[in-house]
């Protein structure tokens, strides 16, 4: 297995940086920090102005998958589902599309929870799509989201995420 991000603070690991949907109107808040070597994903989802999910995400660059099967994640969790996000140059009506994977958590227990790159769905705005399929080879961007239909506090710990 090869490790993408083990989050030691280096020049070399990317920014983290958050979307909630506070571009849309709503009102939940979230982010991230990397305490420790592991990046920490919390803030309280709402579903106030049609809102309800938060997100994280690598800032841009470069990675070629093509030779990758599964992405693989360390993760303690709060026991909500999470999803696992990857992002090309592939749009739709102009619209960037993100391929997504959701996975469920162990509250407070470490797990490793493997994404196939096969079952990765492209969708817009949440809304799944019959395509374009995975560009492995130009993924731009990885990310994790929250968006489970459910209010409150969450929290999601990532000691790494890797590729085999």
């Amino acid at each position: 297995m090869h490790r993408l991000f083990s989050f030691v603070n280096s020049p070399q690991e990317s920014r983290w940086i958050a979307v909630n949907d506070g571009v849309m109107g709503g009102r939940s808040s979230g982010g991230s920090s990397v305490v420790d070597g592991v990046l920490s994903f919390s803030g309280e989802l709402s579903l106030a102005n049609n809102g309800g999910f938060s997100s994280v995400c690598c800032e841009v660059r470069a990675f070629d998958l093509r030779d990758v099967s599964v992405i693989v994640l360390r993760v303690c969790g709060d026991g909500r589902r999470y999803q696992l996000r990857l992002a090309t140059d592939a749009r739709h009506q102009d619209v960037a599309v993100s391929y997504r994977a959701g996975f469920d958590t162990r509250a407070g227990e470490w797990t490793e929870v493997r994404v196939p790159l096969g079952e990765l769905d492209p969708s817009v705005r949440g809304t799944r799509l019959h395509g374009p399929p995975l560009d492995a080879s130009q993924v731009r961007e990885i990310g994790l989201l929250i968006a489970d239909g459910r209010e409150g506090a969450f929290s999601l710990d990532v000691d790494w995420i890797g590729v085999e």
